[in-house]
């Protein structure tokens, strides 16, 4: 690392993405990775999907070797300009409808008004045939 730190935008580190030019953004920093593509576990298409973008969480969720982290430092070319990186935003659950127990009451009487005649006929059936067959 030289004494004076590069910032980028995420515009221009996402020119640098082909397998001749491959610059990649984790945890605000960027890294130039094009002479890695081919040594990479993951293949290059891996790192070559991930430039344009915040790639942190891709990074992390493979469970990179303390290694591998290691290894970054060479392809280190600079920093993030932050505010041209889009804001995650955390996912929230949808608002679901209160549970109404009136309507699984209401659930169980049709059902119990179907199989109770159901119940009845077939005991009628049943009584008939037994007492046909005595």
């Amino acid at each position: 690392m030289g004494s004076e730190i590069k910032v980028f935008t995420l515009a221009e580190v996402s020119e640098h993405g082909s397998p001749e030019d491959c610059w990649l953004v984790i945890e605000g920093k960027v890294y130039d990775v094009t002479k890695f593509l081919e040594d990479h576990p993951g293949g290059d298409e891996v790192l070559l999907s991930a430039t344009g973008k915040d790639a942190t969480d891709d990074f992390v969720d493979v469970g990179h070797s303390s290694t591998a982290r290691a290894m970054m430092d060479e392809f280190y070319v600079g920093e993030i300009d932050t505010s041209t990186v889009p804001t995650k935003t955390e996912y929230t659950l949808p608002k679901q409808p209160h549970y109404n127990q009136d309507k699984t009451l209401e659930f169980i009487i049709k059902l119990l008004q179907f199989l109770v005649p159901l119940l009845i006929l077939s005991l009628a059936v049943g009584v008939r045939f037994y007492t046909n067959s005595t």
